[in-house]
């Protein structure tokens, strides 16, 4: 707004005075008549017109508002990892790879806080910069201020020459082929080649022969025209002349002659003398040049037709071809610029050689011959230049030129002068006629910029200044005199002369000094002659005379033209004129006049021959005919040509000299015609009119005062109306209020308290219902015009008053209204908001802009005024408009507030009473919560947008940068945030976009303040707990959101307050400007001027940008067309966005979510700070405000500059409230935290995972002080289990095979270094104290923390950790491998164990699984062992009827239910885990499950003994049905037990199989043995196809699956490497009180006497083998080798199948197999025999065991059996190998054998009815001829039986 910092402001808002002088430069540099000069005191209107024209404009430097504002802070890029992100190594090595050149100082970048720690004073106390520039990061206070309604904008001052272009042409050389040997003369000037119509006056100016020229005069001077746009019809028209050519002379056909071409020696003497003694010159040739082309905007390529300067488009044919031949071609080698614009070098060839009768009409004519064309070439040199306002603010105070605003690149391409779109820059283009770009430099000796204007150059008058519609700027007064043509009878050489004289009285009087002369540098002629018409009888003339008008003309002044015959002949002098004639014009009657006038030619003057009386006496030539004719034009801003302005500056001069009688009505007259003047008159004296009005309005009478006041306001209106500029504000008027009034510049008293009078009756007259006649409305649609004027009047007598008293640069102190003056604006002010009122409601656009100008009053009042007279405006507005009012009004409340909070010193605004604050903010804060509450939506939207545009506004102003500054300014918006806790509906019913705008002013206001924060805090427990829900508020909506997440949601959330499709929605988070800001961008396509903010990335972007820009409008057009849909997701919007801006983008909403979570936990410290001395209302007891703020921090995707400044808070948290945060209330709270903090161990991103480590340590230390370890451990493992199902713990190996995944590494790696006193991170280095871990708390004594007691811990979880990865790694091969499978589920139970939730879910899946293997007794061992768990809480607790007796008969069941977990049962009860689940009634439904399924496993024993706990349950509670029910249930047990004892087949509930594995392939399983157990129905076939098809399935080609067929030992070592082997044996499972030594053959039914629990840990099986390495030999070599295999745990457990831990072996000779043999068969015989029966009548299942074991006994065929034993050992050479020891005893064994039998055989045919008859004969048989075979053998047997 200040380009050249001239006048007395001294920039800056504060100091130096307020108003700037702007000196007025007049490029006519005009002398008025002197003799008027002294005598304008006769003339007031005139001393108004001068000093309209002549005095400095003033210019009011604060009107629109001033502001400096900081450079915006710089951001880096925040770093937010995944967790498999890690991005900041990542920068560091880039960063490094960039290598050393930007020195090392942003190798540390990412860690970018971590600094309110360090020890260097830190000036900023704060953790983070402020959210503000991050979420405004692109403001602009000239932006935001233009969208305010009605915003005035500053107008620059109208320049003289209006706006357009600005072309000088220099002529260079004139060269003729045959010679330049006599001086030539020519003029230029613009034409308009369609309107046949003179544009300028001309341009004189002469070219001389080499040897005539005067060597002082080198330089040339230009000629200057001003245009208002390029048109095809302008052109230069350039008319030559040369000394009149002598009679018999060279004439000028020389320079047009074919032959020959050069002149000869003669020729040019006689030339040279002639034009030494001829003064009179002769017209010559003519040329015309147009200087655009005639089709400006077409780029047609290589038409060769002539090309013009300016438009340096090659193209277009001229209208008239013969106007130059096609020369050369036109080089722009795109060295345009220099000066200001680029000057072309035009050389113009077809100069027309003129015939005698040519005027300007008949060159335009196309029918015309060619004239003959002139060999020879006119150089011209035509440059453009700009006329913006540098021109005119570069005029310093002394007037002269400065030159600083020629930017030499910038005006280049300017569109107007160059229509090319490849400006210059695209090599050679050609052209027809022959131009160079000159490079005019070289005149400016030293290279400097040449200046624009010379004192020399010739500033060609623009005729059609004088008919714009725009107010005269300056001062011109003269007349143009043309001479167009003389007919007379006879050819004469004629001449004209032309003088101004001031009467007739004396004809030899001299005339007045008013020709204008016609070379530079000389003072005012006393007459002008014309060309040489020669030897014509009608002579026509093309010359221009310019005569200076004197300021007032009397009727006498007068043109006269003498007519002059000169003989072109030498004598012996030089050729003398001779009069011929006269002839007078008197001003007074024509200057005004446009016509053609012909007047006759007198003979003789004779005094007084202007009288009537005088005419008699003239002779005229010619008989009087008007043989003359002449055309004028006056051009004056002196002497209107419109007869109403005229009258009324005459009755003004009467009625200010006080010489029209003393009413003045013809002053009233002349005032009310005013409005009749035609609009360009009234515009072009429109300073004057509005000078004189406001001088009568000022001290006219009060009918006079009315009067001027109703004009004035018509002629406002009108100008308003009918100008072009359809601004709310017109052009004109602007620049009459902000340049030209300057109050009559302290000449007399100032206009502000008469117009106000005027225009204050006015209005009460209309408030109280008088008619006061259209007039009224017209006041209201200009109020903003006379509230301007107001305003500048009092500023300017203010800065009157003071202008003496003042220091410099000091402000002028605000003035004090007077009482009555105030008391009139203040009813003014009434009126005009009534009207506003009125008219809002009835929706008129006036009442909306009449708000604006009344805001804007008040605004410019407060600079002025005392500012407390200005809050009784204020406060009269809200008073008019309180409350939530119609929206209508409500919207012109919101905009009064905008402008008058927009003011410079608002900020520093007192309070209405001396002891408040600030009262506009006060009033603005309570106005927008109230419009927060509103209904309308756009409305709520835009009061927050005010206020955060407000305190961007203070937080970059460059004023408040200290802390007081902000600190002040925080208190005064502090009562906001009051006013939001009471009322938090209010904040929760607006939508995301206002509230992240009023959660930004929050947190921006609470940054500043100091103590006067815990204000907020003190007031009540709910009040302090709704700050901290605002502040949870925050770090929701400006979360960082990966562009990933952003997909998903799109752009759903729209708010319903839609702008629509007009700015399209870029950013959810940033403010809603930035997506204008974007948006704009985009359009422009430019690259934004970012710096590259010091982040890798942007090296890497800007790269690539050096590609053409053309895509990005592709991508634009994109935007747009995706932003009109409504559903355009942000996501697509941004794709479209140009790189670099989408880089910014980013980069802002990053640094705005850290800044925001950065500021909240300075926020939160402080607090905690508080908290700990008790000065804060909150709820103690829970410290609910801390723990919901961390578990938000710690939800939220964070950046790493957070967590570096998170975890020492989080350290100090818990040093002081650690005993409040580890109680019971806040386990909920202490689950998350462990969740997130072993959610971040799990980061790849080393900084981040260190520092969770750190704060798991700090919770363990923690822990140690203030709860039971168990209980963390409790959680931890609960955490770990939920983290679990979050993380992924495996990912896929390339072979598609899973393995364990990053993740479940880093989080191993981090639980071990939480043990590892040597791994564990270094504190420091993460900004805690080194002793953190060994401080002690207060009221505690010694040191508690125990490496050994973490280790146990990170154990425990350890373990979870493996058993869950384990688990996910099956996950391919669970429905295949079910043994793994349930392994693994019963893994998971074991190590969650401590978690009784956890524990018994595992438990339960296990169950299932079991269930669909139908492996019931598993199952029912897992229902068993959930039902354990249960018990053993309810025990522990003493809430059961359940005792520790009952808890040991449970774990005779189920070996798992040990006793250990009692302990821990309490302290596992964090919310949503624990005691809830643990009742009787879950206990008793799992034991009836277990029921369930042992009975369908056939294990009936169990049920009874499960029964057995529940029916206590019963007994208590009297359930006596239920209790009728289980003994039901009981006696159906029993019944089956007996069932399956008294089955001859012995009943087996499973088969047992021991398998082992060899090969690598198997992996844990490799070289390690398990028992399966097995349902009984499964054969050794089954079981080997089953494992065959688990396993084949894991092999790879590498690899083979191998079944090993024999059960003997294998040796691993010496199997084959590439196979995998199994080995399967079956197993019989071995009793407790078993005796494994002995030899007998085991016989399963043997030891099923009695009822036992079918528990099984050991297990057996035989091999027999030979030592004498026959595989297979007779009984007397077969030895047999019995293995013992002990199981880890017992069978039926949880699992199918059991790790052998122990395995013996025993070898049995043959002898001992034999004996062991008879001894198994005798004691199976003895046990049928002995076995007690329960009733006589039970024998019939006893008979067919007994028939079944005598059988296989006694039968005679059974030869294999005793017998063979017999033939093996007895006969012969055995017998004799056998110790005699071992011989008796297979002998007794044998005879006791015998004996057995016998026996048998009698009970048998005790028992046996008819039908067994023959089978006990055959019985008998058999036993006598066994008898008889053994007898061979033991001769003694017969005698034992």
């Amino acid at each position: 707004m200040d380009g050249s910092g001239s006048g007395a402001a001294g920039g800056g808002g504060g100091g130096g005075s307020r108003f700037r002088r702007i000196p007025r430069q007049s490029f006519a540099h005009l002398k008025l008549d002197p003799m008027l000069d002294e005598n304008l005191e006769q003339w007031p209107h005139l001393s108004e017109l001068l000093q309209c024209y002549r005095s400095d404009w003033v210019k009011d430097e604060h009107k629109y508002g001033h502001y400096e504002s900081v450079s915006p802070p710089s951001f880096r890029n925040q770093i937010f990892e995944g967790p498999d992100t890690d991005i900041e190594t990542e920068a560091r090595l880039a960063s490094a790879r960039r290598g050393k050149a930007e020195d090392g100082t942003d190798d540390d970048m990412p860690s970018t806080s971590g600094r309110q720690y360090s020890d260097a004073a830190d000036v900023s106390k704060h953790f983070g910069q402020s959210p503000l520039p991050a979420y405004e990061p692109a403001f602009d206070w000239e932006n935001e201020r233009s969208m305010i309604f009605g915003q005035r904008t500053p107008e620059t001052p109208i320049s003289h020459h209006g706006s357009g272009l600005k072309i000088s042409v220099k002529v260079l050389s004139l060269t003729f082929q045959a010679g330049l040997v006599e001086p030539f003369y020519g003029t230029i000037c613009l034409h308009n080649r369609e309107r046949r119509e003179k544009l300028s006056e001309d341009f004189y100016f002469r070219v001389l022969p080499s040897e005539m020229q005067d060597a002082k005069i080198s330089y040339e001077p230009r000629g200057m025209f001003y245009l208002d746009a390029p048109s095809a019809s302008i052109c230069l028209l350039i008319q030559l002349e040369r000394p009149a050519s002598e009679e018999g002379g060279v004439t000028p056909s020389v320079y047009s002659r074919k032959d020959p071409v050069h002149l000869s020696e003669r020729e040019k003497q006689k030339l040279q003398v002639w034009s030494r003694i001829m003064p009179y010159r002769e017209s010559f040739a003519w040329a015309i040049v147009p200087l655009f082309d005639n089709n400006i905007g077409a780029v047609s390529g290589g038409s060769a037709s002539p090309s013009s300067p300016l438009a340096t488009s090659v193209s277009g044919s001229s209208s008239h071809e013969g106007m130059f031949e096609p020369i050369s071609k036109i080089t722009l080698d795109g060295k345009l610029g220099y000066s200001s614009g680029s000057s072309i070098v035009v050389e113009i060839s077809n100069l027309n050689k003129v015939k005698e009768s040519y005027t300007e009409e008949s060159l335009q004519d196309p029918k015309r011959k060619v004239h003959k064309p002139v060999k020879g070439v006119l150089r011209l040199e035509i440059e453009k230049h700009q006329t913006d306002q540098a021109d005119f603010e570069n005029i310093s105070e002394s007037g002269s030129v400065t030159n600083d605003s020629i930017d030499l690149g910038d005006r280049v391409t300017d569109s107007t002068f160059a229509k090319c779109p490849s400006n210059g820059s695209d090599g050679p283009l050609t052209s027809s006629s022959k131009w160079t770009s000159g490079d005019r430099k070289e005149v400016s000796g030293n290279g400097s910029n040449a200046p624009d204007f010379n004192a020399d150059d010739f500033q060609a008058f623009d005729f059609r200044t004088t008919t714009r519609n725009e107010p005269f700027l300056q001062l011109f007064h003269c007349l143009y005199v043309y001479p167009l043509s003389v007919s007379l009878s006879r050819k004469r050489n004629l001449f004209i002369r032309v003088e101004l004289r001031k009467d007739d009285a004396d004809v030899r009087r001299q005339p007045l000094e008013a020709m204008y002369p016609r070379e530079p540098g000389v003072s005012l002629q006393k007459w002008a002659h014309t060309q040489v018409a020669v030897g014509a009888r009608v002579a026509y003339y093309h010359d221009e005379v310019k005569v200076s008008l004197p300021a007032i003309w009397t009727p006498l002044h007068h043109l006269l033209f003498t007519f002059f015959h000169v003989d072109l002949q030498t004598k012996l002098e030089a050729p003398k004129p001779v009069v011929i004639g006269y002839a007078a014009l008197p001003l007074s009657t024509h200057a005004q006049l446009r016509s053609e006038i012909s007047l006759p030619i007198i003979k003789e003057l004779v005094p007084h021959y202007l009288q009537d009386s005088g005419k008699e006496r003239l002779d005229y030539l010619e008989d009087g005919k008007t043989a003359f004719k002449l055309r004028l034009r006056l051009c004056s801003s002196l002497y209107p040509v419109n007869e109403r302005i005229r009258d009324f500056f005459l009755e003004y001069d009467r009625h200010t000299l006080r010489t029209s009688p003393p009413w003045g009505s013809e002053l009233l007259e002349a005032i009310n015609s005013l409005k009749n003047v035609d609009s360009t008159a009234l515009l072009q004296f429109l300073h004057p009119v509005l000078n004189m009005l406001l001088h009568l309005i000022g001290n006219g009478g009060e009918t006079l005062q009315v009067a001027a006041f109703r004009a004035m306001v018509n002629i406002l209106t009108r100008v308003q109306q009918e100008s072009v500029d359809d601004a709310e504000r017109n052009i004109f008027l602007v620049n009459y209020l902000d340049y030209a009034f300057d109050d009559f510049g302290g000449r007399q008293p100032p206009v502000y308290p008469g117009l106000s009078t005027v225009w204050g009756s006015l209005a009460r007259s209309k408030a109280k219902g008088y008619r006061v006649g259209p007039v009224y409305d017209d006041v209201l649609a200009m109020a903003w015009f006379f509230l301007e004027l107001v305003v500048k009047s009092m500023a300017l007598e203010q800065a009157r008053l003071f202008y003496h008293s003042l220091p410099l640069g000091e402000d002028a102190p605000p003035m004090q209204l007077r009482d009555g003056v105030f008391r009139c604006i203040m009813q003014l002010y009434d009126c005009l908001l009534t009207e506003v009122h009125e008219r809002c409601k009835k929706g008129l656009s006036l009442a909306k802009r009449l708000n604006s100008s009344l805001a804007f009053f008040c605004y410019d009042l407060l600079s002025i005024i005392e500012p407390r007279q200005v809050f009784e405006l204020v406060s009269l507005y809200l008073d008019k408009f309180s409350g939530v009012c119609q929206s209508v009004l409500h919207d012109c409340k919101l905009i009064f507030l905008q402008i008058i909070c927009d003011h410079d010193l608002y900020v520093e605004m007192p309070g209405r009473d001396p002891s408040d604050r600030n009262y506009l903010s006060s009033i603005l804060i309570q106005e927008l919560f109230l419009t927060w509450d509103h209904d309308d939506l756009s409305q709520r939207a835009k009061a927050a947008r005010i206020l955060v545009v407000l305190l961007c506004k203070h937080e970059f102003d460059a004023r408040y940068q200290k802390r007081d500054d902000k600190l002040y300014i925080a208190q005064l918006y502090f009562p906001l945030i009051g006013q939001i806790l009471d009322e938090m509906p209010v904040f929760y019913n607006l939508n995301a976009v206002e509230k992240r705008e009023v959660l930004i002013v929050v947190l921006e206001i609470v940054r500043n303040l100091d103590d006067e924060l815990v204000k907020a805090w003190k007031q009540s427990i709910a009040r302090t707990r709704l700050f901290f829900k605002l502040m949870e508020e925050c770090l929701i909506l400006f979360e960082h959101k990966k562009p990933a997440d952003g997909m998903l949601l799109g752009t759903s959330s729209r708010s319903p307050v839609g702008e629509g499709p007009s700015s399209p929605k870029y950013s959810d988070r940033l403010s809603p400007a930035i997506n204008n800001y974007l948006s704009e961008a985009s359009r422009q396509e430019v690259r934004p001027q970012g710096t590259p903010e010091n982040s890798y990335l942007w090296q890497r972007v800007n790269s690539q940008l050096s590609s053409p820009s053309q895509p990005y409008s592709l991508r634009e057009a994109l935007a747009q067309a995706q932003s009109s849909r409504i559903g355009a997701s942000a996501q697509a919007l941004r794709e479209s966005l140009h790189p670099i801006l989408r880089q910014k983008l980013e980069l802002w909403e990053e640094n705005l979510s850290a800044a925001v979570s950065l500021q909240v936990l300075e926020i939160t410290e402080k607090f905690c700070m508080m908290a700990a001395s008790h000065g804060i209302a909150t709820d103690y007891g829970k410290l609910d405000c801390i723990t919901a703020i961390i578990m938000s921090f710690f939800s939220r995707n964070q950046p790493i500059s957070f967590w570096k400044a998170f975890f020492p808070i989080f350290n100090r948290v818990f040093d002081l409230h650690g005993a409040t945060l580890m109680a019971r209330e806040n386990d909920r709270f202490l689950k998350q935290v462990a969740f997130h903090l072993l959610r971040l161990a799990v980061f790849r991103n080393e900084s981040i995972r260190k520092r969770a480590v750190i704060g798991l340590q700090i919770l363990v230390r923690s822990s140690l002080y203030f709860m039971q370890t168990a209980r963390l451990r409790v959680m931890l493992t609960i955490t770990l289990s939920e983290l679990m199902s979050e993380v992924q713990v495996t990912q896929l190996k390339s072979d598609g095979t899973l393995e364990e995944s990053g993740e479940a590494r880093r989080l191993r790696k981090s639980l071990e270094e939480m043990a590892d006193e040597s791994k564990c991170p270094n504190l420091k280095d993460c900004g805690l104290p080194e002793d953190a871990l060994f401080a002690v708390p207060e009221n505690f004594s010694e040191n508690r923390w125990s490496w050994s007691e973490v280790k146990y811990l990170s154990d425990s979880l350890l373990l979870a950790l493996d058993a869950s990865l384990e688990h996910a790694l099956l996950v391919s091969v669970m429905t295949m491998d079910r043994y793994a499978a349930a392994e693994s589920f019963y893994k998971l139970a074991m190590a969650f164990a401590p978690v009784p939730d956890l524990h018994i879910m595992w438990l339960l899946h296990l169950c299932e699984a079991h269930q669909e293997m139908q492996s019931w007794a598993e199952a029912a061992q897992c229902a068993v062992a959930v039902a354990g768990v249960v018990m053993q809480a309810l025990v522990a607790r003493n809430d059961g009827v359940w005792s520790k007796d009952h808890v040991a008969a449970l774990r005779k069941i189920c070996p798992i239910v040990s006793s250990e977990i009692t302990a821990e049962a309490s302290a596992a009860e964090v919310e949503g885990y624990g005691a809830s689940k643990l009742t009787v009634d879950s206990a008793v439904k799992y034991l009836q499950l277990a029921n369930k399924l042992f009975s369908q496993a056939e294990l009936y024993h169990f049920c009874a003994s499960i029964l057995e706990l529940v029916i206590p349950v019963y007994k208590s509670r009297r359930a006596y049905g239920q209790l009728a029910k289980c003994h039901t249930l009981l006696t159906d047990i029993y019944e089956s037990i007996l069932e399956q004892e008294s089955s001859p087949i012995p009943f087996t509930d499973a088969t047992y199989y021991r398998v082992g594995f060899y090969g690598e392939k198997f992996g844990k399983l490799d070289r390690k043995e398990y028992v399966y157990r097995e349902p009984r129905d499964v054969r050794l076939g089954d079981i080997m196809e089953k494992l065959s098809h688990i396993y084949e399935s894991r092999m790879d080609g590498n690899h083979t699956l191998h079944v090993i067929p024999d059960s003997r030992q294998v040796k691993a070592d010496e199997l084959q490497p590439g196979v995998c082997y199994l080995q399967i044996t079956a197993v019989d499972a071995v009793m407790e009180d078993e005796d494994l030594g002995s030899r007998r053959e085991r016989i399963f039914s043997l030891s099923t006497g009695s009822v036992r629990a079918r528990v099984f840990d050991r297990f057996l099986f035989d091999t027999p083998f030979t030592k004498n390495g026959k595989t297979q030999g007779g009984l007397e070599d077969q030895w047999k080798r019995r293995t013992v295999l002990e199981t880890e745990g017992s069978f039926p457990a949880l699992v199918n199948r059991l790790l052998v831990i122990k395995s013996e072996s025993l070898e049995f000779s043959p002898v001992e197999n034999a004996i062991g043999m008879i001894e198994t068969r005798t004691a199976a015989l003895r046990n049928e025999l002995e076995e007690p029966r329960s009733s006589e009548g039970d024998q019939l299942p006893r008979l067919q065991s007994l028939q079944r074991i005598l059988q296989g006994s006694v039968a005679v065929q059974v030869n294999s059996g005793v017998l063979s034993v017999c033939t093996a050992f007895l006969s012969g050479e055995p017998a004799t190998r056998l110790r005699s020891q071992e011989l008796q005893q297979l002998i007794a064994a044998l005879l006791e054998f015998m004996a057995v039998c016998k026996r048998a055989i009698r009970v048998h045919f005790r028992l046996i009815g008819e039908e067994d008859q023959e089978f006990h004969t055959q019985l008998v048989n058999g036993f006598q001829s066994l008898t008889a075979e053994l007898s061979h053998y033991i001769p003694a047997i017969l005698s034992e039986l």
